[in-house]
């Protein structure tokens, strides 16, 4: 079997909540599997062994404190409902949260885990433009960590320009480049805030393969190793290890666009213990047809022992996930 750790959905009750709100989203108009079961099953029965883990939309839209605690529990319970009605088709789910109101948002990750039996939770990040290190997440981390169960971080930004004197991103270097810087500095801030050394059992699964850091590790580790020399202010102060230890504690998953040499640069960083089959399905000119083959040739490309290959593919989504 093979566990696609990533796989986004945007449930029926979700889109008719979002666009009465008045906060409509741009939705690709050819991805129809992202809200049709019947053009998502039909793209998945091309691989049989493959099972999804589902992520679905964001709650962080132009809405009230209470429509997005609505939202939330809508969502929850639908796709909680697919995981009953579909076992052979979605192994788990993530829960929205109303991150508007962190009361809300603490009893419905509580709600989402024990009654629904959800297996973890999404957050964006930044959460409409805060950092995710701010004090009122603090106990979301600790009862992930209590619960043994990770957080999804998926990475926003919006399509504002790069430079002064144009009205959007050119080339939409927005969604291709700003997302993964989004994550990059997401970590960072996990690290260097002490989440992570708070709670190192906190699991956290980053898309896109861990974004920057792996390829940049030398860098992270000359930047923050030379503040003796160079003058600059000690940002490992308290922390009790070296900072790429600490962000070795993330799992990555492999949604790169099929590139076997990106999943080397992640998996000589991370190692195979660390990386989860995740195909971003099904944003692609094909449904999900293509990220979903594209990401199982990339992972069979890997120059990696057979045993470590069934750890990227399965072992270590049910590890995770606690299957």
């Amino acid at each position: 079997m093979k566990i696609d750790i990533y796989s986004h959905i945007m449930t029926p009750k979700y889109l008719d909540l979002i666009n009465r709100y008045g906060g409509a989203i741009q939705l690709m108009a050819g991805v129809t599997s992202l809200w049709s079961l019947e053009d998502r099953f039909r793209v998945m029965d091309k691989f049989p062994d493959v099972i999804q883990v589902l992520v679905p939309g964001a709650t962080s839209r132009n809405i009230t404190a209470a429509q997005e605690k609505e939202l939330a529990r809508t969502t929850n319970e639908e796709v909680a409902g697919l995981l009953v009605k579909y076992p052979d088709r979605f192994i788990a789910s993530a829960a929205a949260l109303p991150y508007k109101d962190p009361d809300a948002m603490m009893r419905e990750a509580e709600r989402a885990l024990k009654d629904l039996k959800l297996k973890g939770v999404l957050m964006s990040t930044p959460l409409e433009g805060k950092p995710i290190d701010r004090p009122e997440f603090m106990p979301l981390y600790a009862l992930m960590e209590q619960h043994d169960l990770p957080v999804w971080l998926h990475p926003a930004r919006p399509p504002t320009p790069e430079y002064k004197g144009e009205e959007k991103s050119a080339y939409d270097m927005w969604l291709l480049w700003g997302w993964p810087y989004e994550s990059t500095l997401a970590m960072t801030r996990l690290v260097f805030s002490k989440v992570l050394q708070k709670h190192p059992k906190l699991k956290m699964i980053i898309h896109h393969a861990g974004a920057m850091v792996p390829f940049f590790r030398g860098r992270i580790a000359n930047f923050y190793g030379s503040w003796e020399t160079t003058g600059k202010e000690n940002h490992k102060a308290g922390l009790e290890n070296e900072p790429l230890e600490y962000f070795r504690q993330f799992h990555v998953d492999t949604a790169v666009g099929g590139s076997a040499e990106a999943l080397i640069c992640a998996h000589s960083f991370y190692g195979a213990g660390g990386m989860l089959f995740g195909t971003d399905f099904p944003y692609d000119a094909e449904n999900g047809y293509l990220s979903t083959r594209h990401g199982i040739d990339a992972i069979e490309g890997m120059d990696i022992p057979e045993k470590e290959r069934q750890q990227i593919f399965e072992t270590n989504a049910r590890k995770l996930l606690n299957l």
